[in-house]
Order: structure tokens, then sequence, then C-alpha cells
């Protein structure tokens, strides 16, 4: 078992932790990476048991009382059972398990555990206990994570514009004001990871529900390559689309979860594709001076003055500045003439009914339900979801039996040589743009423009983009810059969104939720 080796920094009375190269003064840890919180176990001023009580008791004083941001489901019962034999296993070996040991994740509750409920946000899926854990999951266990909690969704994952589900009442809320949305659909992951609920994050991503909440809170996510992390034991929207992926506060720690979850899977045959296409790590293309040199393509038509947030998109101006200042050069502007016409050309074809009865199928005999006809008939569901589900149940057809099928097929090739020929003839690495060219609106607002961003380029391509924060707004509202790449280009969009966050620093945690005095800590250190 390999040991992981790192320097040692941490006195745990005074805990310092690194914070995008820089340090500051904690009492429990806010910001804290993964890094930082192995040098703290290597040297024998944390354990994982006193980590986890420290995220619980965050949990407990800002989830559902003060702020109230309503991020959580359901807190695992066992976290400390399983802190205690990770301290365990290190004290006998002096070696730690694996890459993310000990380190609290917060996952949302459509990736299937075998030892806690998977609800997908729905009440008629509250008693759903899947006999086996998503793959994504079993990676992370397998090297040293702690599920600390499964976090709230838009139920289905149907919404990228709010988090609210018929298993909590009311909605998620965004820790940089509570009156807003955290996005959707990971929005509950999101605000967790924000306020400090966890180390890490894991989300999905159909449309937007990866990337959206990451820019709304200030985080850091990234919708990989269609193809490269298993979907196997995720609870499906359309499997055209669907991704999971990391949602962290930092590049370096995405970086390191990315590192677990990609791979192929059997049981996901989309995952064959990357074969032969993900390095050893991808830790190496962690370089702060990335950006030299590069060659960084404004993607002007989803941020323009008559669609945007004049903040927004004075501050996307004000990111292309920081680009160039870090040494990038950058091409303003790079256009795809016919991307409008082709979005607005795609047939609606619900994949739900095949997906979700697949997955349902899945469950094995004690799945509370075997079909969504089942569900439907059951009524415990959000309201606003019943013409949805209807829909979807009402359409008969196999996808791929829709006359549209073999045209939204086209269309997306057709979009992918479009942004790939765009991308080549002005020899970029990637392109830019904001993940939402307004701020976060207030929770119930469906008039106002959303401004996301997030739909138009990765899903339909299947290519990755990673969001990255890029300031904030008026009252402190946070924006996010989106790298979009090629397939399989995750090593140069690390590299770039690396070299920025470090340029900038940006990032900067909620007053919502401040660092717990010892006075609330009452079971700050358990032995």
């Amino acid at each position: 078992m390999k040991k992981y080796i790192l320097p040692l920094l941490l006195v745990y009375t005074t805990l310092i932790v690194s914070v995008c190269g820089q340090s500051i003064k904690a009492k429990n840890l806010p910001e804290a990476t993964i890094t930082s919180l192995h040098e703290a176990m290597q040297a024998g001023k944390l354990t994982a048991v006193q980590l986890v009580q420290l995220y619980l008791d965050r949990i407990e004083a800002y989830d559902k009382q003060g702020p109230y941001l309503n991020a959580i489901i359901m807190v695992n019962p066992k976290a400390l059972t399983e802190a205690r034999r990770l301290d365990s296993l290190y004290k006998a070996t002096g070696q730690l398990v694996g890459p993310l040991h000990g380190i609290p994740i917060i996952v949302k509750d459509n990736y299937n555990t075998f030892d806690m409920p998977t609800t997908n946000g729905t009440l008629a899926m509250k008693k759903s206990i899947p006999p086996h854990d998503a793959y994504v999951i079993q990676k992370i266990r397998e090297a040293g994570a702690i599920i600390i909690a499964k976090s709230n969704l838009a139920e289905f994952a149907m919404s990228g514009q709010f988090s609210v589900s018929s298993i909590l009442p009311g909605y998620s809320r965004n820790p940089y004001d509570t009156k807003r949305t955290t996005a959707g659909s990971s929005g509950g992951t999101a605000a967790a990871v924000t306020a400090n609920f966890g180390t890490i994050g894991l989300g999905t991503d159909t449309g937007s529900s990866i990337r959206g909440p990451a820019s709304h809170q200030s985080l850091v996510g990234f919708r990989p390559t269609l193809g490269l992390i298993s979907r196997d034991g995720i609870a499906p929207l359309a499997m055209t689309n669907d991704t999971g992926g990391p949602i962290c506060r930092t590049v370096e720690d995405a970086v390191r979860v990315l590192d677990v979850i990609a791979g192929y899977d059997k049981a996901d045959t989309v995952t064959r594709k990357s074969q032969g296409k993900i390095p050893p790590t991808y830790r190496k293309f962690l370089d702060k001076n990335g950006l030299k040199g590069a060659r960084i393509g404004v993607f002007r038509q989803l941020c323009t003055p008559k669609n945007s947030d004049p903040q927004v998109y004075a501050l996307f101006n004000k990111a292309l500045d920081e680009l160039r200042a870090a040494g990038a050069i950058v091409v303003d502007s790079v256009r795809v003439p016919e991307l409008d016409t082709i979005n607005k050309s795609f047939d609606t074809i619900p994949q739900l009914r095949r997906d979700f009865n697949l997955y349902l199928a899945g469950l094995g005999p004690n799945a509370p339900h075997k079909t969504l006809a089942s569900i439907i008939k059951s009524k415990q569901f959000h309201p606003y979801l019943e013409k949805s589900l209807l829909d979807a149940q009402a359409d008969t057809l196999a996808p791929e039996a829709h006359k549209g099928w073999a045209k939204n097929l086209a269309l997306r090739e057709r979009l992918r040589q479009l942004l790939l020929r765009a991308m080549d003839s002005t020899q970029v690495d990637v392109l830019v743009y904001p993940s939402f060219s307004y701020p976060p609106r207030l929770i119930g607002d469906l008039n106002t423009p959303s401004g996301t961003n997030n739909n138009a380029l990765s899903p339909p391509t299947g290519f990755p983009a990673f969001s990255v924060p890029m300031g904030f707004t008026y009252d402190h509202l946070p924006a996010g810059l989106q790298f979009f790449g090629r397939p399989y280009s995750e090593p140069t969009l690390i590299r770039l969104c690396y070299a920025y966050e470090q340029a900038t620093h940006h990032r900067q945690p909620p007053e919502s939720t401040p660092p717990l005095s010892r006075r609330k800590q009452k079971n700050r250190v358990v032995q």
C-alpha cells in the first residue's frame, strides 16, 4: 500500500490551513484542503475522528438552524465509526489508506450508497437503500474518503435553476445570501461545500448542474468529458448528457477527486472511450505558470451587454485582463455563427422513462418502486414535477424510435465539428465565458433572467467544461468563469484553471457560516 508522505505544517489547536496558496488561522478548519488536512494528520495534530466531528458540528450549527441552509438530506450515522477505522489503520501501519484518507465528502443524493438511502430527492424513494455503491462511490471509499452526508438536490435532477425536493421541506439556500438560489440540481452539495460542511463534494451535471451551483457558490466545478467518469449507480435524467464530477473549493482538490473517480467501468459502456486517454495522475498539470503563452478564445456569443448583468459583464472583462496579466494570449473573439440555430433546432425527446426504469431495475427486489409509473402513482414527489413526470411516462416510444432522434444526433455532431473548427482555426487552447451572465436569483424568482450559459456547449457535445470563481458582484454575490475544451483535454483545462485560480484567489468563504467558537463546539475533540 502506497504511503502518501506530505510535509508537516499544522498545529491542531490553532490550525493553519492553506487556501489557494495563502495561510489563515482558524478554529475549526474552514477552507481546509486535502493537502493541509493530510499534513495535519501526518504531523500527529489531527485525527479523522476529530476532523469528522468538526464538520458535524458545523452541519448541526448551520444547516437546520442559524442561516438554515437546508443543504443536507441525511448525515451519515456511521461517519465517526468509519473515521475510527481509518485512524486505527493509520496508527497500525503509519500509512494513509489512499489519496483521500479520512477526507469527509458531501455526496449528492442521487449516487447509490449501499449503507444509506439514495432518494434522488424523492419522498417515494425515502427508504430505498441500494444493494451496491455507485462505481464512483466505491472508488472514493477505496481511496479512504468518508461520506459525511448526502446532500439535497433539485428532485430527479430536473432543474438547473433551484434545489428543492419532496424529501426536505423548503429550498436549499445560498450561503452568500440566504434569500437567493443555490442553482440546481447539485445546489445542496455546493451550499454544503462552500459552507465547510465537508472538505470536498460530488455532483452530477446533465445540462448545468455541477457548473451552475459551483458558479453561484464561488466554487470549482468540473464537468468532465462524457465518458471519463462512470454513471453506473447514479440516478439518471438523460443518459445522452449525464455525468458526475467534483465540486470543491480549490482546483487542486477537484483534481485529486478526479484522479480517483476517472476511468473505465464495464458497467457503463461510454467509458470505453476514455481508455488510453487518462494520465497516471492529473496532478502533474497543476502549474501555477500554466497560462504563460496559452491561447484563450473569448466566446462572446454567450456574454454580450444586452444579455448580461452589467457587473457580471464587467467581471468577465476583468477576468480577461487577469488572464492577460498571467501571460495568456487572449483571442477576442471566437464565434460559431450557427450556434443559436442549432440549439433551437433540437427536438425535445424524453429519456427519463426508459433510463429511470433501468435504474430502478438495478435496485433489486427490495426497491420501494419498480417503475416510474409506480412513483407517479404514489404521488410522493414535489408537485412542480407532476407534468414533467406524466409527460415522460406518457411517451411510450423508446427515445431512439422518435423521428427527431437521428436529427438530434446529427445536430450534436455538427456542433462538435463547428466548435473544433472554430478553436482550431484560431489556434486557441480553450474557450472562456461566464458560467452565468446574471448573479443568483432570489428564491422563487423564475421570471428575471437566470443567465445560464452552461447548457449551450458542453452538454450537447460531451466536451469538458470547468467553472472557477471569477469574483463577486454587488452584495457579494459570486460569479464563475467557464473554461471549455476539446474532448479529453482535462490536462489543458486543469493547467489553465489552476493558473487562473493561483493568479487571482477570488474564492472567499461566506459570512453566514463563520468559524464556530469553542463554546459552541461542545464535541469538538472526540477520542
